[in-house]
């Protein structure tokens, strides 16, 4: 009987710290602050603090288009929702800062970041992570501001 106790009471309190982790972050005040510039612009949370963007690359373009074909299409399309939302217009959405930043950091993001905790809400899925660099990441924003100017 005292184990059966010691059960129930170690689940309770497991799920209440599970709850407290996956809350809002609005509800989380130490976790909420989104890193964002002077502008107020959200750049989210990770290791990507600034870009600078200059004309659009075509070369990087196109090594960003294959990479996101090999790692995000399952989820992710342009065009239409697939498990994720659709990306067209996402870098005149989004800061190139945030975009990186959710791609190379999306649990922490949901975690903590409101605007990808919104997203998260919408969509039902956690972004997993897809082993991809900050070059490859940089190639895919590219690849997405191209796609956005046409």
């Amino acid at each position: 009987m005292k184990t059966l106790i010691i059960i129930v009471l170690s689940v309770t309190l497991l799920t209440f710290s599970c709850e407290k982790k996956g809350a809002s972050p609005k509800q989380n005040k130490g976790e909420t602050s989104a890193k964002q510039d002077k502008g107020g612009k959200d750049k989210g949370i990770g290791p990507i603090k600034e870009v600078k963007l200059g004309p659009i690359d075509k070369s990087l373009a196109s090594k960003g288009k294959k990479v996101f074909e090999m790692k995000c299409s399952a989820c992710h399309k342009l065009d239409e929702r697939v498990v994720g939302p659709p990306l067209r217009g996402v870098t005149k959405r989004r800061t190139p800062e945030f975009v990186m930043n959710m791609i190379l950091n999306p649990k922490e993001m949901v975690e903590k970041n409101a605007t990808a905790h919104a997203l998260y809400a919408k969509y039902y899925t956690q972004m997993s992570f897809q082993d991809v660099t900050q070059k490859e990441t940089r190639s895919i924003l590219e690849y997405f501001r191209e796609s956005d100017s046409k």
